[in-house]
């Protein structure tokens, strides 16, 4: 009898998900080979059968058994999660295949992993898109990076597949830092664990926040495009866009000057540092990430001009070299090693000089206890208070609020105040009354009001030097008598660094 093999796809997790075409195909095949997981989908189509389970590292191995059972005249279901021809089944079945094999194939479709959670998001796929597997396995790492660096350029929505494994922790870091250095750091995305099954999660979140979270195998990522947007709690990619753009956004041509010190800045030591170099008649430029800072820096800094808002690192290359940068001054603030990081790239890549200026640590024993990481000091939080306050701004709200425990707490937070940093601690759970939107540096004063009305038992801060009004926490919590966690600062290597104005000026005057 001639055989068959049915390469067949049974979606993401729910029957009520399985194509009629799959279902009429499990019902006629007498053979089902499959990981033992898939079978609690298909139980009720394949009673009574002759059932093979190799377990989930021996893909190649069910391929085979599945085709020799095919060869010797029997009716084969080959039975894949998903589509059995997307990062599935069907491929190894057709490279095991001879040419002179005569049972016949048919390969059934079903619902990827891609589409059930783009459904359950919205509708962010609605235009052109891409996949990307970031398991190793089967491709060089090299590969995926040098893919995920096209998607990027291209600003091409996108889903990431196999995200994070015990033994593959870093990589989807890398690839999303390979994201942000083209896609706007606000681009809307989603993370979907464990689709259409049990113990599924979604959860929307900016571009920029998604270095800070965890993931796992079980985890999918869709990264929107500049044209995502979000309603209703949803998000949605729009079929057509009414302006069409270069992918890169062309900076503004708004009279910068040329042969300026650029001051990569928003804080408040950066701006002080823009108005001393322009004081000794050097053209500067402050460059800030968001409209806010870019209104603060023209208050503050009058003589100097401000290029505010989020731009991707090609946006800023692009910037640099019309406008023929002497050399890049780095003043950003001393936790955000990302753009510290995208701005030694460039100028190495633009041969362009750099020098990091980084405010003092004012953290001394006895002033806080020094947590490792942001995930340390959520750990500890959780272990000292019920009513904990947030002084580290928006980015990492996520980590705190998804630490175990973090449900049996409160948790009051104090953001900059523009509204996508408001929306997203309320996206996070955070309830309105908890959110103080304002701008710091802060006095002991105002905080022990704020922490006293709170009735606050534990606060978390960075440790952001005076300019960020470290001492002014230290005081207030010991006033108070609550604890003070401290996230330690980031350790990057920089080619040149220091934390005095007038030697930023030296290295300015070397520069050509």
């Amino acid at each position: 009898m001639k055989g068959v093999l049915n390469l067949v796809s049974v979606g993401p997790g729910f029957a009520d998900l399985i194509v009629p075409r799959a279902e009429a195909a499990l019902r006629d095949s007498d053979v089902i080979v499959a990981y033992e997981l898939y079978l609690r989908w298909i139980e009720p189509w394949i009673k009574s059968k002759e059932i093979h389970t190799p377990p989930l590292t021996q893909e190649r191995e069910r391929a085979l058994l599945a085709i020799e059972k095919a060869r010797c005249g029997a009716k084969v279901a080959l039975i894949s999660s998903g589509d059995i021809g997307i990062y599935a089944m069907a491929a190894l079945a057709f490279d095991e295949m001879r040419e002179d094999d005569e049972y016949d194939v048919n390969v059934i479709p079903g619902i990827t992993s891609a589409n059930a959670c783009a459904s359950l998001l919205g509708s962010p796929l609605s235009h052109d898109f891409a996949t990307l597997s970031l398991s190793d396995l089967l491709c060089p790492w090299d590969w995926i990076e040098q893919r995920s660096k096209h998607i990027a350029e291209a600003d091409l929505a996108c889903v990431l597949y196999n995200v994070q494994s015990s033994g593959r922790s870093q990589g989807v870091y890398r690839i999303l830092n390979i994201m942000l250095a083209s896609k706007s750091p606000q681009t809307l995305c989603g993370m979907v664990r464990n689709a259409y099954r049990p113990g599924q999660e979604v959860s929307i979140h900016h571009l920029e926040d998604l270095p800070s979270l965890q993931f796992d195998m079980l985890t999918t990522i869709v990264i929107g495009n500049r044209f995502t947007q979000r309603k209703r709690g949803f998000i949605f990619t729009p079929r057509g866009y009414n302006a069409w753009e270069s992918t890169v956004a062309e900076p503004l041509a708004q009279d910068l000057p040329k042969q300026a010190l650029w001051v990569f800045s928003g804080t408040s030591d950066g701006n002080a540092l823009a108005n001393h170099l322009a004081e000794q008649g050097y053209p500067v430029v402050i460059s800030t990430a968001t409209e806010y800072g870019g209104e603060v820096a023209t208050q503050h800094c009058p003589g100097v001009s401000v290029w505010a808002g989020q731009q991707g690192v090609e946006a800023r290359k692009q910037a640099l070299q019309r406008y023929q940068a002497r050399g890049l001054i780095d003043a950003t603030h001393p936790y955000a090693s990302l753009i510290s990081e995208q701005l030694m790239r460039l100028s190495k890549s633009l041969g362009t000089s750099y020098l990091r200026y980084e405010r003092v640590s004012s953290f001394s024993a006895g002033s806080g206890l020094l947590c490792s990481s942001t995930e340390h000091a959520a750990e500890q939080a959780i272990a000292r208070g019920k009513r904990i306050f947030l002084s580290t701004g928006s980015k990492d709200l996520a980590i705190f609020l998804k630490t175990p425990g973090a449900k049996e707490c409160e948790w009051f937070v104090r953001v900059t105040p523009e509204p996508e940093f408001i929306q997203r601690a309320i996206d996070l759970g955070v309830p309105r009354s908890h959110i103080c939107a304002m701008q710091g540096p802060f006095s002991q004063a105002l905080n022990e009001s704020l922490w006293r009305n709170w009735a606050i038992d534990c606060v978390i801060t960075k440790d952001s030097g005076d300019a960020g009004g470290y001492q002014a926490k230290v005081a207030a919590t010991q006033s108070l008598n609550i604890p003070l966690l401290v996230i330690k600062r980031p350790k990057l290597i920089y080619p040149l660094v220091t934390s005095v104005f007038d030697e930023v000026l030296q290295h300015a005057q070397t520069w050509q």
